[in-house]
Formats: C-alpha cells, structure tokens, sequence
C-alpha cells in the first residue's frame, strides 16, 4: 500500500501545499530551509495537525479528510522518532520500547520480549534496564527508534533524528540507521534540514521551500542537477539561470559564461567552486572563462577554505557573475595572501560547467 499526502495546510500567513507519495521500502526525505513547511507536514501526516483541504490515506485507507475524516494518532500505524527523542526519564530503555506495544493493548509480558528482541536488534540489549539518562546520544536515538519500530508500523516518521548527536557520533549513527531502514520494509518519511543526512539515507529528495515542492528525485540527480540557489547551496554548486545562444550564456542576474557544448534557450548552469581557479595577476593562456573578481568573504570549508567573490573594478573580457564561490586549499590562501576586498582574477574551464533546461 502507497501513503497517499495531498497536503494543504494554511496557518495564519503560512500555507502549505504539498502532494507526496511513500511506497514500501522506500525512504523519502523531505528537506528544505527552516520554516519551509517540512515540521508541518510530518505534523499532519502522523495525525497531530489536521489539513485544511487535500487527503491523507494509506491504501484505501483514510487518515485525513477534511470536513468530515480525521483519525487521531493513535489510530494511525505509524512510529515517530523526534528530534529529541522524546524518551520517558522514569521508565528504563526496556520499559520504553515497550510502551507503544503496551499502549496498544499488548500484554505486559509479551511487549517486553517484543521490547528485548528490539534492544538486541539495535545492539542494546546490556542497556535494558538503563534509564535514558544514562545513556549517550547515539544510544538513546537507538531506543527511540526500536520503541518506534516496535509496533511494526507501516509507516516510519523521522524528525531530524540526528540532529542532537555530536558531530564524533552522528558519522556512526547514521550508518546504523541506514542498516535498520534497509531492513524495514514499511514507508519511511525523513525529515531533515542536513543533506548529508539526505543523501545517505533516502531513496528520493522532496525540496520544499515557502511551503511547495520546489524539486524531486533521486538523490544523484538532485546532486547533479540543482534547481533552486538553496539546493545548489546544499550540494555545493555555483548556479546560475540563462540564456544559451551556441556556446555563449548570457546569465539572467548579469555576467556571460562560455559553455564547450552548444545550447540554445533558457538553461541552468552550474559548476562546483573547486573548478574555480585564482591568480593575483590576469592568467597566462587562452581560458574560456576569465573575470577580474573581488573577494567578499572567506570561510573554512570541510578541507578547503571557501571564497566568496563579487565582480572586480577592472574590465574584464566578458562581464562576470554578480557572485562566484571558489574553493582553494590553504596553502593558496597563504601564496595568494587573501584579505577581503582584495582585487583577484578568477578562471573556469568551459569543459567543468553543466547545462541543463531551465
């Protein structure tokens, strides 16, 4: 069965308008920018916010239809992990997993097998009668999600659940949580605001942005092809909308990029700040792309330093992006000596950059 989410959701001056779709198996991250909208549709579709308009069903099952349908959440087969955990100080991990069974209607001996085979399966099973204050981050987010899974739900809700563990955890934590929704063969909704918990753990991407899906699918085509400056944000692109004559782009916000393969109409651009070359005086040679740039800022960035960079005063031999971010090492920021507002120039192989339809 197929959870079905035609979601519209008006809250004072916010709407949302989503349609989406989780098969089973499959895990279906929802990421965007804070207040985009991705809280309020986990909200409705685990029954803790009714819609406005629009349905939620899974199968011919119906969860939500305003006037006149609404089941609660407890009457809806779902495990909800939240950011936080959300884990009973009183009760220890054994008692918490099986609180949902329990809740239920099961039996206190047969939740607390059930509870103990799930401790086991997350590789806990010593921490049983440990309370949740007694536990680090990674182990209480694997409580949480055994007590989720532990009511075999058929559908899963993740609310950033990686997002309380220190950064020495959460490498090892995600992959474990990757192990576990590879074997849960119900429908799993991620939501998150981290790529990288995107990338790794879903089968499909749904962007929202200002409470409408802005972009959809797989996570390499997402990755490859961003459509919005907050997705090529995410993925590390410098992006632009254009227009294509042969292999000239006249950029929409200003600036001309030279392209190898011709193209013709509006088009999307992009290349990764690491095919951005600089140099204190203008290159040797004949590359395609050659701007007098300025630096706006300079940030560490993973391995690299980050330069942000806006046109330079000088005229250059065809207009330059209105902004432009190049990754260097550090040893070029020392040879290049970079301050900001210091007066560079920046070169791009026309063979680094992509073209797509916009």
């Amino acid at each position: 069965m197929t959870l079905y989410a035609d979601l519209h959701v008006t809250r004072d001056a916010f709407r949302l308008d989503l349609d989406l779709t989780v098969e089973p198996g499959e895990v279906v991250a929802l990421l965007g920018p804070n207040g985009a909208g991705k809280t309020t549709a986990l909200r409705a579709i685990a029954g803790l916010l009714p819609i406005t308009d629009g349905s939620i069903r899974l199968g011919d099952i119906l969860w939500d239809e305003p006037p006149k349908t609404f089941r609660s959440a407890d009457h809806r087969p779902i495990g909800v992990v939240f950011q936080d955990y959300l884990l009973f100080d009183h009760l220890s991990a054994l008692e918490n997993v099986a609180f949902g069974l329990r809740a239920r209607g099961t039996d206190k001996r047969t939740a607390r097998a059930t509870a103990a085979r799930w401790l086991e399966t997350v590789g806990l099973a010593e921490y049983a009668r440990t309370r949740p204050r007694s536990l680090s981050g990674g182990q209480a987010q694997r409580v949480a999600l055994a007590r989720a899974l532990a009511t075999s739900p058929d559908l899963l809700l993740l609310d950033e659940p990686l997002a309380a563990l220190d950064a020495s955890t959460t490498l090892h934590i995600r992959a474990e949580l990757g192990q576990h929704l590879q074997r849960y063969d119900g429908r799993t909704l991620l939501v998150t605001h981290d790529p990288l918990d995107a990338m790794v753990l879903a089968d499909r991407l749904v962007i929202v942005e200002n409470g409408k899906v802005v972009q959809e699918g797989p996570p390499t085509e997402i990755a490859r092809r961003p459509r919005t400056e907050y997705v090529a944000q995410l993925v590390g692109l410098n992006l632009y909308r254009g227009t294509a004559t042969g292999t000239t782009v006249n950029l929409t916000d200003g600036g001309k990029l030279t392209i190898a393969t011709p193209s013709e109409g509006k088009v999307f651009v992009a290349f990764p700040p690491s095919a951005v070359s600089l140099y204190p005086e203008p290159p040797t040679g004949t590359p395609r792309n050659t701007w007098p740039m300025q630096v706006a800022g300079i940030e560490q960035h993973a391995h690299t330093v980050r330069v942000r960079l806006t046109p330079g005063r000088s005229p250059g031999r065809s207009p330059a992006p209105a902004t432009l971010l190049a990754d260097i090492t550090t040893a070029a920021v020392a040879d290049l000596h970079l301050t900001p507002g210091q007066n560079l120039h920046a070169t791009l192989k026309a063979t680094e950059v992509q073209t797509y339809p916009a």
